[in-house]
């Protein structure tokens, strides 16, 4: 497993190509959709700042304090977390779920909300990289489909889960491009 050091790095290195790559786009085309059951290139960001602020750096947090949904040291990480964790990255395969209210992000306001966004998620994850050197590793906190994680692989996962989205933002590129 790679150091938490070297993957607040990466990311910084990540969230630095989603917003070069934002400079690029205006709002119509962050608005733009291949179809209805996909996103829009302004929703994945969304997703992405979203799922870091609200599950994975909230449930690190939670690993840290102690409280809230910790299991305690007997959850398990499933086959599938396991494997991520060993390759140090998520397999590269399309991960759809149905449309819904509680799931499908919002389409953003504008790039300013975007921009904010990416830099709050990027200074939580500063804060946190600091804090992990006092994480309990026995605390974990259950991810639907990587099973049992404790704070610093929650905070491994924020990484690991903006590298795997660049294949997406890749695809909704190529979409964009063959629509003009």
């Amino acid at each position: 497993m790679r150091s938490t050091a070297e993957a607040l790095q990466a990311f910084e290195s990540t969230v630095g190509r989603y917003l070069d790559e934002l400079e690029n786009l205006d709002i119509e085309q962050l608005h733009a959709k291949p179809n209805e059951e996909e996103w829009s290139i302004g929703q994945m960001y969304m997703h992405l700042i979203q799922s870091a602020q609200f599950m994975q750096l909230r449930n690190a947090d939670q690993c840290l304090a102690g409280s809230g949904d910790v299991l305690g040291s007997t959850g398990e990480k499933t086959e599938n977390g396991r494997a991520a964790f060993e390759l140090g990255s998520l397999p590269p395969i399309r991960i759809r779920v149905p449309a819904s209210p509680q799931y499908t992000p919002q389409q953003p306001e504008s790039k300013e909300q975007l921009i904010e966004g990416l830099r709050g998620v990027v200074e939580r994850m500063k804060r946190t990289e600091i804090a992990l050197s006092q994480a309990v590793e026995g605390n974990k906190i259950l991810h639907p489909g990587l099973g049992a994680l404790n704070a610093t692989e929650w905070f491994l996962l924020v990484e690991m889960h903006y590298r795997h989205h660049l294949l997406q933002l890749e695809r909704l590129q190529n979409f964009l491009e063959n629509c003009q």
